[in-house]
């Protein structure tokens, strides 16, 4: 699928949508199934960033959820996760030696992770898995940051390793695909303006 292409009228110039979502199928390796989404603008191809980006990526999630339980999960930078829950009562709790999980952040408050962590990477599971603490994944987040989602994935709806400021999510999942994603977002993102297709 390709962006649409609708020409301003006496001008020539393509009519393009502002923002740009890719989502295609990553090659991991034989046992891991993944699908990358990158979301950049239209014209000049870098990722989009700061109040934009939040706003498209906090309703990017809630597409993807459902009605799921899901959870966000921080390894680095704790002190700084800490104070910034605290100041917006965000509930999280401690986990393993060196993990926060903030149990299903409201849409608002997703919106504000991602706008104030945008530097950071962090990860997001869902799914039936993330009613209840996991403490074997936690411990090992705490130790091997986000590649411990590699081995725990087949458990969940899908576990994200969010990289904003690179506007790049990688989602390990046993059931969502390109084309399932793709459907699943498109009501999601119709109020931003984004164009979402697989790269050809």
């Amino acid at each position: 699928m390709s962006a649409p292409e609708t020409q301003a009228s006496g001008s020539g110039a393509l009519d393009l949508p502002p923002f740009f979502l890719d989502v295609q199928a990553l090659d991991l390796g034989n046992d891991v199934k993944a699908v990358g989404l990158e979301l950049v603008e239209t014209e000049s191809r870098e990722p989009v960033r700061g109040k934009e980006a939040a706003e498209i990526w906090s309703a990017v999630f809630p597409g993807l959820f459902g009605n799921e339980s899901y959870v966000v999960d921080f390894f680095s930078h704790l002190d700084r996760v800490r104070e910034f829950c605290k100041m917006r009562q965000i509930e999280w709790r401690e986990a393993g030696e060196r993990c926060l999980v903030l149990p299903a952040p409201s849409g608002e408050q997703l919106r504000q992770i991602f706008e104030r962590f945008e530097g950071e990477t962090f990860g997001i599971r869902t799914g039936a898995a993330a009613q209840a603490a996991d403490p074997a994944l936690e411990g090992d987040l705490s130790k091997r940051g986000l590649d411990a989602y590699q081995a725990a994935y087949p458990r969940y709806k899908f576990c994200a390793i969010c990289e904003p400021e690179d506007g790049w999510i990688t989602l390990l999942s046993e059931s969502l695909w390109p084309s399932e994603i793709i459907r699943l977002l498109r009501p999601a993102v119709r109020p931003f303006d984004v164009h979402i297709a697989r790269p050809n």
